[in-house]
């Protein structure tokens, strides 16, 4: 079994839950009938929970699962699908929901592969975004925090699948 990091709060339970709450009130302003929720597995589970309870209102959810991460198969910046959609978006408005935008590589393909189902309008909401990282341009409606290029456990984003059930969000300084 490997070695588990050293983890340092970077945002409490209280800081995330007051701002997904400020974060649904904006979402709630822009789009008040029913919304459709997508996920990005894993990581963004966590906040997509949190977030639907406190959008109120009409809420349906979906999820899809991407890779983005090169394997020696895929180039860096390469984005695969892993799992897709159960539902149409035709003439819905869609809300990504994503844990965190580094690079951009990402939310790029998504917006370019969920666009082309002709919802009526495609948004984005992260939890935390990283501009020191982006790559690639892209747009995010509704963030939650910019953090530094720090690597981040908890509230749902893991380390080698562990530290997801954490309630705050950690920095990870080192393994020990």
């Amino acid at each position: 079994m490997p070695a588990l990091p050293d983890v340092r709060i970077l945002l409490t339970a209280d800081e995330i839950h007051t701002r997904v709450a400020a974060m649904a009130a904006a979402i709630r302003h822009d789009i008040r009938g029913d919304l459709h929720l997508i996920a990005v597995l894993k990581g963004a589970f966590v906040f997509l929970a949190d977030l639907a309870r406190a959008l109120g209102g009409p809420v349906s959810l979906d999820f899809l699962a991407v890779s983005s991460y090169a394997d020696g198969a895929t180039a860096p910046g390469q984005v695969r699908l892993l799992k897709d959609l159960d539902s149409p978006l035709e003439d819905r408005d869609v809300l990504i929901v994503e844990d965190i935008i580094d690079t951009g590589f990402t939310l790029t393909y998504l917006r370019g592969l969920l666009g082309v189902r002709r919802p009526r309008s495609l948004r984005t909401a992260a939890l935390l975004n990283k501009p020191s990282r982006r790559r690639v341009p892209v747009p995010i409606d509704y963030i939650g925090f910019d953090i530094e290029d720090r690597f981040v456990v908890g509230y749902g984003l893991d380390w080698g699948e562990r530290y997801r059930e954490l309630p705050y969000i950690g920095v990870v300084d080192h393994v020990r």
